[in-house]
Parts: structure tokens; C-alpha cells; sequence
């Protein structure tokens, strides 16, 4: 396809961004009554699969810098939902563990989003459905090998003044 050739409005990554945003808009809606803020889902899930994780190795996993997460945290702490402890071995580090009230959210959170998931592939047969996530996953590998795009963490951005 050439870039003449190229209509944003019928490009596919144009209508998964609109999928995203219902979907997101559709998370949040049964999230947010569980006490749950937007963005804090893929931390529950991480810890109700192992808790007590590293804060860092924790930021890895939900693909977040360690400071937002750092914030985050400390909203889930204040509702509740986590604790940090001090690691065992290291005291510098410390350990995200989910709280008698966080896992509780933690399930209803994983209900919520199994009712989503079975909305959105509503008429799908679990061939297309699986269909469906080796193409996603292959886009996703497709973007994520071509780590130039990336804007560098380290560059300054255009907002930014150099003051050297």
C-alpha cells in the first residue's frame, strides 16, 4: 500500500483504536463500583497470579514506569486494596502483596472482565476467537520488533529546553 493509497479513516489500527476505547469505556463502567480506579486491573491480575512481587519487577510486568506505579500503589494502599512490605532479604526493595479486600476485587474484577470478553466475541466461533488473538499477537510482534519507533526515554522531548 502506498502512502497515497492510505485512508486513516478505513485503516484497520484506526477501528481496533475504537475497539480499545469501548472496551476500556466498558472496563472501567464495571471496574470503578468495585472501588477499582481505570489502570489498575492488570495489577491485580499480576498479583492474584503471584503476590508479593518486587514494586519494580511489578512496573515491568504491567508495562509502567516505576514512579506511576509508585503512585498508583499508594491509591490502591489507601483503599485498601495492597499493602508494601519491606522484602525479607533486601529492605531497600519493596513487596506489593494484596490485601483480604484487594483479592475480593481481584475476583470480581476477573468476573467483570469474563463478561466483557464473552460480550465482545459475542457471535464468534472459538476458531475465529482464536483466529483473532494470532493475528492481534502477530501485529503486536510485528510493532514491537521494530523497537526504532519507540520514542527514547532518554531523549528530551519537544517541550523540553536544553539548557546545556
Amino acid at each position: 500500500m502506498t502512502s497515497h493509497s492510505f485512508q486513516f479513516s478505513q485503516a484497520t489500527m484506526h477501528l481496533l483504536v475504537h475497539v480499545y476505547r469501548l472496551h476500556r469505556q466498558h472496563v472501567d463502567a464495571h471496574v470503578q463500583p468495585l472501588g477499582v480506579s481505570p489502570g489498575q486491573p492488570p495489577v491485580l491480575a499480576r498479583l492474584t497470579a503471584q503476590d508479593g512481587q518486587i514494586q519494580k519487577d511489578l512496573a515491568a510486568l504491567v508495562n509502567l514506569q516505576p514512579a506511576t506505579l509508585n503512585v498508583m500503589i499508594g491509591r490502591m494502599e489507601k483503599a485498601s486494596l495492597v499493602k508494601r512490605l519491606p522484602d525479607a532479604v533486601n529492605y531497600r526493595v519493596s513487596r506489593v502483596y494484596l490485601t483480604d479486600q484487594g483479592r475480593a476485587a481481584a475476583a470480581a474484577v476477573n468476573d467483570a472482565l469474563g463478561e466483557i470478553e464473552q460480550i465482545s466475541f459475542a457471535g464468534f466461533s472459538p476458531e475465529e476467537q482464536q483466529l483473532f488473538r494470532q493475528m492481534l499477537q502477530r501485529v503486536h510482534d510485528n510493532l514491537s520488533a521494530h523497537k526504532e519507533l519507540r520514542p527514547n526515554p532518554t531523549s528530551l522531548s519537544p517541550h523540553q529546553e536544553n539548557k546545556d
